[in-house]
């Protein structure tokens, strides 16, 4: 909350919470003093009003216009940005003889969703005539404010501004403007507006390799632990694993953990990833499998039910997501959201 810089702070929770389980992190994200959640689908925000949350919820992308009335029986806030879903939002808010709360998105730069430039000025004129809609806000993302060094940043944040003077110019006069990140609202001060939406850096997590979780005092949320599930003494020279592409180095033990790519660890960790196993960082030997890893221990002999760290630490040894990323060609974002519901989460 300290880098909010006193905005608001909406606390993302989309792909069940990065991987963590979203209402948990929901409760915590409120309970430390967020006043918002953001979720990309519908039914995101369905199961936190399932759970009994009642803070506002941005949903951040346009559902169809069938989910319009699921949309307003769970309270939720949609972003528009197409006059098609504006014009649904605007008749069921008529219907009902209350306005819908909407969060207007602009494009200005990441090329992705939002109102394009060059439709700026006959959308906002069309929606300033939306009777059953109330503008609440006005947002859009940054593309590249995870590269501090980019002028990307300061040239979306004064098409920002131009959008938002064009909307007061057709009478729309926002409660809220937002368009952080998580790393622009580490460092970029201009982005942070009425409210910062934070991601990856509520999970203790790195936005890039510019902007890191451990250059901003964050702490992971999440560790990741198996334990060993057999263990045998091999051979020199012994291939393991699908496509026999290790070999054992020397005489020594092999560990199997019974964790793979269905469970959230990389193939592309396979000869290159490492785990912590008593205290020290182990190779993962030949590729990672659905259901198992191996790893090689050398002349120390694991034992069945040694704990294993995947992600995290064991006493001062540690393996981190910027380091998975790094192995697997990804970013921190995957890395954590691709953690399976097969992996049951303990909340502490």
């Amino acid at each position: 909350a300290g880098a909010a810089d006193g905005a608001a702070v909406c606390a993302v929770v989309k792909a069940d919470g990065y991987g963590h389980g979203a209402v948990p992190v929901a409760r915590a994200a409120l309970d430390a003093g967020a006043s918002w959640l953001a979720v990309a689908l519908v039914e995101e925000g369905e199961e936190l009003r399932d759970a009994g949350i009642d803070a506002p919820i941005l949903v951040l992308t346009e559902p169809p216009s069938a989910a319009v009335p699921r949309l307003l029986a769970a309270r939720l806030t949609p972003a528009v940005y197409t006059t098609a879903f504006g014009h649904a939002l605007d008749a069921a808010g008529r219907e009902r003889d209350e306005p819908v709360a909407v969060h207007v998105k602009a494009d200005t730069g990441m090329g992705r969703v939002g109102v394009p430039p060059h439709d700026w000025d006959a959308f906002l004129a069309e929606a300033a005539t939306w009777g059953g809609v109330r503008i609440e806000a006005l947002w859009s993302h940054m593309a590249r404010a995870d590269e501090p060094a980019a002028s990307t940043t300061d040239e979306q944040q004064d098409r920002f501004d131009a959008f938002v003077a064009l909307a007061g110019e057709h009478g729309i006069e926002p409660r809220l403007t937002h368009t952080a990140n998580s790393a622009s609202t580490l460092v970029q001060p201009r982005a942070r507006r009425d409210l910062v939406r934070v991601g990856i850096a509520m999970y203790g997590l790195s936005p890039s390799s510019e902007v890191t979780a451990d250059g901003h005092g964050l702490t992971p949320a999440m560790r990741f632990v198996t334990e060993v599930g057999f263990a045998k003494r091999i051979s020199a020279g012994t291939p393991v694993s699908y496509g026999h592409t290790w070999s054992a180095p020397a005489d020594g033990w092999l560990a199997s953990l019974p964790v793979g790519y269905a469970d959230g660890v990389p193939r592309l960790l396979s000869n290159r990833g490492e785990v912590v196993l008593g205290g020290v960082r182990r190779p993962i030997a030949g590729n990672v499998c659905m259901d198992q890893t191996l790893v090689w221990c050398g002349d120390d002999e694991p034992h069945a039910g040694d704990e294993v760290v995947l992600l995290g630490r064991q006493g001062d040894v540690r393996v981190t997501a910027d380091e998975w990323a790094a192995w697997a060609g990804t970013i921190t974002y995957e890395i954590a959201t691709s953690v399976t519901r097969r992996v049951p989460r303990i909340h502490r």
